[in-house]
C-alpha cells in the first residue's frame, strides 16, 4: 500500500516535468523560427543587392560623376559625398533636438506641455515623408531655391520624433534609486540628468539615434522637394546637391540598361554605408562605455 501511494505521488511529478520540458523545447523552437523569419527577408534583400550590384562596382563608380544619359560609364561619387553632407546637416540639427526633447519628457515632462510634445512627436512619426518634403519646400525652397541645407532640415524633422521617443523610453528605464542617491549627495537635478541618468541610458539612446539615421538615410521623397539633385560636384549648402537616393531613383526610372545596373550598385553602396555607420557608432560607444566602467 505505501508503494502504491509513493508511485502515485511521483507519477504526476514526472508528467509535470516532461510537460515543462516539451513546452520549453516548443517555445524555444518558435522563438528561433521567429528570428529566422525576421532575418530571412533582410538576408534575401542584401543578397539580391550584392548579386545585382556587385558587378557594377568599380573605382570609376566611386570616384567619377554621372555621364550624360545614353553614355555608359561614370559613377556616383558626387552623390555619395552629397548624401554625407545632407545627412551630416540632418544629424547636427536632429540629434541634439531629439535628445533634448526626450530628456525633457522623461525628467520634466509630466505636465500639459509634456503631453503636447509627446502627441506632436507621435503625429510626426506617422506623417508620410513626402508631406514633410512638401512642407519643407514651401518654407525653405520656394523663393530661395533648392539646396543641401533644405534637404538636411527636412530629414532632421523626420529624425527628431524617433529620437525623442526613444530617448524618453530609455531614460524612464533608469532606476529612480540612482537619481535619489545623487540628490542625497547634493548633486543638482540638471547635473544628475546629464552625468548619471543620460549616461546610464547612453546605449539605448544611441540605438534610437541610429534607427532614426538609418530611416532617413534612404529617403527620396523629401530630397526631391528640397535638394533636387545635381549631376556635378556641389559642396555648397545653398545649391542643389546630389544624393544617393535621388541618383538611384533617377537611374531606376531611366530607359538605359547601364543606368539600371548603376542603380543597383548605388543601392548596394547605400546599404553598406548605412550599416557601416551604425556599426562604427555602436562600436565606439560600446568601447567608451566599457572604458568608463
Amino acid at each position: 500500500m505505501p508503494e502504491t501511494a509513493l508511485a502515485s505521488v511521483h507519477h504526476p511529478v514526472l508528467n509535470v516535468s516532461l510537460r515543462r520540458r516539451l513546452t520549453d523545447h516548443v517555445m524555444t523552437g518558435l522563438a528561433v523560427l521567429t528570428v529566422i523569419l525576421v532575418l530571412a527577408p533582410l538576408v534575401a534583400i542584401f543578397g539580391y543587392l550584392v548579386y545585382k550590384g556587385i558587378g557594377s562596382l568599380n573605382w570609376d563608380f566611386l570616384t567619377q560623376t554621372p555621364k550624360p544619359e545614353g553614355e555608359p560609364g561614370g559613377g556616383m561619387a558626387n552623390a555619395i559625398v552629397g548624401s554625407g553632407l545632407i545627412l551630416g546637416i540632418a544629424s547636427a540639427l536632429g540629434i541634439p533636438l531629439g535628445i533634448g526633447a526626450g530628456v525633457y519628457l522623461a525628467e520634466y515632462g509630466r505636465n500639459r506641455l509634456g503631453q503636447l510634445v509627446r502627441f506632436t512627436a507621435d503625429v510626426l512619426n506617422g506623417v508620410p515623408s513626402i508631406v514633410i518634403g512638401i512642407v519643407a519646400w514651401a518654407i525653405l525652397v520656394r523663393g530661395r531655391g533648392f539646396s543641401a541645407w533644405a534637404g538636411g532640415v527636412a530629414l532632421a524633422i523626420m529624425m527628431v520624433p524617433t529620437i525623442t521617443r526613444a530617448t524618453e523610453e530609455m531614460l524612464l528605464l533608469v532606476p529612480q534609486a540612482l537619481r535619489e542617491a545623487a540628490y542625497g549627495l547634493g548633486v543638482p537635478r540638471w547635473r544628475t540628468t546629464l552625468s548619471i541618468t543620460l549616461r546610464t541610458a547612453t546605449s539605448g539612446v544611441i540605438t534610437g539615434v541610429m534607427l532614426a539615421f538609418a530611416r532617413v538615410a534612404g529617403e527620396t521623397a523629401p530630397l526631391l522637394f528640397t535638394a533636387l539633385g545635381n549631376q556635378f560636384w556641389s559642396l555648397r549648402l545653398n545649391q542643389p546637391t546630389a544624393a544617393l537616393p535621388l541618383q538611384i531613383y533617377q537611374y531606376a526610372t531611366s530607359a538605359y540598361t547601364d543606368q539600371h545596373r548603376q542603380a543597383w550598385a548605388g543601392a548596394l553602396v547605400l546599404i553598406v554605408l548605412i550599416v557601416s555607420a551604425v556599426a562604427a557608432v555602436r562600436y565606439v560607444v560600446r568601447r567608451g562605455t566599457f572604458g568608463a566602467a
